[in-house]
């Protein structure tokens, strides 16, 4: 989404206090950590399974989305699956196994209306404008930002490396790459102010 901006750390601990009051908390908390830890894109979360993270009785090391899911179909994408959204996914599998739906085809992050049918989209990004606002949060806020904030992370403990951040980004084209982290104007700001 053109114009999303990436979250603070104190933005995404109080996205993360409203999420846990709300109404379906475990999904909305999982959804939230495994976007902002795994940089997909909504449409690639919301195609994952209980398959795709949980197998044999464990979670998987790596989450991987297959082509068909991805934006431009040509490649799937293979992410390892950070200790914060790990925890997060936990509690969701849990749940979902308590309401009996710990089959492997479950959808991870269900709609409100099917048992089997996975939110979509525009729900999603209802569900993190409405946190967003109860946090007092402002500027163009939305699903992207949790990718955005991905990229931002990952280009500052990789040092900066543009090629690598390509790489964890899954992007084909390095100019992609830099048109994401266009949003780092910090150092521009600053830069004006001190003149």
């Amino acid at each position: 989404m053109k114009g999303c901006r990436p979250l603070s750390d104190t933005e995404i601990a109080s996205i993360l206090k409203v999420l846990d009051r709300g109404t379906f908390p475990k999904r909305d908390r999982a959804l939230f950590l495994l976007g902002l830890r795994s940089g997909f894109r909504i449409s690639e979360l919301l195609s994952l399974t209980l398959g795709d993270v949980y197998q044999n009785g464990q979670f998987v090391d790596r989450i991987s989305v297959s082509r068909k899911f991805m934006k431009k179909k040509l490649e799937g994408r293979t992410v390892m699956l950070h200790p914060e959204a790990k925890k997060a996914l936990e509690q969701l599998v849990l749940e979902l196994e308590s309401r009996g739906r710990g089959t492997s085809k479950q959808v991870l992050f269900c709609s409100r209306e099917g048992m089997n049918e996975a939110m979509d989209r525009r729900s999603a990004w209802h569900m993190l404008r409405a946190a967003s606002k109860k946090c007092g949060i402002t500027g163009k806020i939305g699903t992207h930002c949790m990718r955005k904030t991905f990229a931002k992370k990952v280009h500052e403990k990789l040092g900066k490396d543009l090629m690598k951040t390509q790489k964890a980004l899954g992007h084909k084209q390095i100019t992609s790459t830099t048109s994401y982290l266009s949003f780092n104007e910090e150092d521009v700001d600053d830069a004006i102010l001190k003149s």
